[in-house]
């Protein structure tokens, strides 16, 4: 497997003794925690903190489990305000007396840094104000310590963007002690980027990573694959700018499955590593993607990727279809040679499997269209796809490539095979841009065959026949 290091974070485990969780963090075969400083786990105003501390070290230690400081407790400081005081605030002090106190129990356990983000301004308190109070907020903090910090950018705090965290890195003077935690599902809800443009945007200045899914817009911890994370590419970006810190999952509201979520959460890590793995290794030797193909599935699942709303996978494909484009784009990027990729394809084709034929076809314009031959191959490709009764099949070849590149007849008869064989036409992609009068026609002598018959017309018919009948009045206006 790769080289990264995953980690659980414990604000997962609240409703665990801290013992108790780091042995199952353990068990599941992660390498490292990410341990929030809180009243029940390792609190820093204890009486006894610096004996809890030496208790908690040889515990990781005996486990054989890096850590990370997290300070993102709700309640620590105020018992009535949430994540208060924070460094924007009029009297700072308690918050950047409990950073030092992290600081301090950071160096004590050997943790790899210790996490921060910004807070939220108080009402009344003007950006200039609290950028200020950022920066003199920050320097206290670093002075003086042993400790590496690493600022996160938060969600609706006034540090929420990678952009803001590594300006104020580099007004402080880009000190070495002060990088950068990123929240990859943070990615995905806020930023203007991808998590793969962040992770590499951000580089050697990872010093923390936290691991998550999430949806645009909305600032909630989701398990991988319940949001948009591209998670392979993600860990695939973190390879390649050779993170070696811990990339912990985060998923603070699901402290009341704690064991069962981490467990997921586990598996899917190792699916999205042993893609990443298997991209490499096709990049440094092609020929690898003969063997690499067909494991797909036992490796990484072959669950739909939207269960909710395509059960069957037709329309948003399944995790295998998925990691095999990821695959196609390596071996793609590997050979220069067209007629070499040609035959790898044809082959990968020729001699897979249903899931194997469906997950290519669903793909096929990750390879260089612009070369007539790889078009040809394409095609030829869709054409047999589009003979055959798999369903699967159907609407694997009816994709971006064959909207792109096939005839117009054959791209009809394709949308009218969907209509007969059940395929939603949802798995048709620029089904608007390419219905046309003719696909009309033809699509309103099966719907009239259809009711001469006394049989019920598809759902996906009627919404073609309205969607040209408003093309119509629109034309017509």
């Amino acid at each position: 497997m790769s080289s990264l290091r995953f980690g659980y974070g414990t604000n997962g485990f609240s409703n665990h003794r801290l013992d108790d969780a780091l042995a199952i963090i353990a068990d599941l075969g992660y390498s490292g925690v990410a341990l929030t400083l809180d009243h029940a786990h390792l609190d820093p105003f204890a009486d006894d903190v610096v004996a809890q501390t030496a208790r908690v070290a040889a515990r990781l230690s005996e486990l054989g489990l890096g850590v990370v400081v997290e300070t993102g407790a709700r309640f620590l400081l105020d018992p009535r305000r949430k994540h208060q005081p924070t460094l924007l605030s009029d009297e700072p002090g308690p918050r950047l007396d409990f950073l030092r106190r992290a600081a301090d129990i950071a160096v004590d356990l050997g943790a790899e840094c210790v996490s921060f983000w910004s807070g939220v301004a108080d009402p009344g308190v003007d950006d200039d104000t609290a950028w200020q109070r950022m920066l003199s907020g920050v320097a206290a903090l670093l002075d003086g310590t042993e400790a590496r910090f690493a600022l996160e950018p938060e969600p609706g705090h006034f540090v929420q963007h990678l952009d803001q965290a590594l300006r104020l890195r580099e007004e402080l003077g880009s000190p070495g002690d002060l990088g950068i935690t990123l929240d990859v599902g943070h990615c995905v809800a806020v930023e203007p980027a991808s998590a793969a443009e962040c992770v590499r945007k951000a580089g050697p200045l990872l010093f923390n990573v936290q691991l998550d899914d999430m949806l645009p817009g909305v600032h909630e911890h989701l398990e991988f694959g319940e949001g948009e994370l591209d998670l392979a590419e993600t860990l695939g970006a973190l390879a390649d700018v050779g993170y070696a810190g811990l990339a912990a999952v985060e998923l603070p509201r699901h402290s009341h499955a704690a064991p069962d979520v981490a467990r997921r959460a586990r598996t899917a890590l190792a699916a999205a590593d042993w893609v990443v793995d298997a991209e490499s290794a096709i990049r440094a030797e092609p020929s690898r993607i003969r063997t690499a193909f067909p494991a797909v599935g036992r490796k990484v699942g072959r669950t739909a990727v939207r269960p909710d709303v395509d059960p069957d996978g037709l329309v948003h494909g399944t995790l295998d279809d998925r990691a095999r484009g990821r695959l196609l784009a390596a071996l793609s990027s590997a050979i220069d040679d067209t007629d070499t990729l040609v035959k790898e394809v044809e082959d990968l084709y020729r001699y897979g499997d249903g899931a194997e034929r469906r997950g290519l076809l669903r793909h096929l314009h990750v390879l260089p269209t612009d070369d007539p031959h790889v078009v040809e191959a394409g095609l030829r490709l869709v054409t047999d796809a589009l003979r055959a009764n798999d369903t699967g099949l159907v609407a694997a070849a009816l994709g971006p490539f064959a909207a792109a590149h096939l005839d117009d007849h054959s791209w009809r008869h394709g949308v009218l095979k969907c209509l007969f064989t059940g395929v939603p036409t949802a798995a048709v992609a620029d089904l608007d841009r390419r219905g046309d009068a003719e696909l009309l026609r033809m699509v309103s002598d099966y719907a009239a065959e259809r009711r001469a018959a006394g049989r019920s017309v598809p759902a996906d018919a009627e919404a073609i026949l309205a969607s040209g009948a408003t093309r119509d009045e629109e034309v017509a206006r």
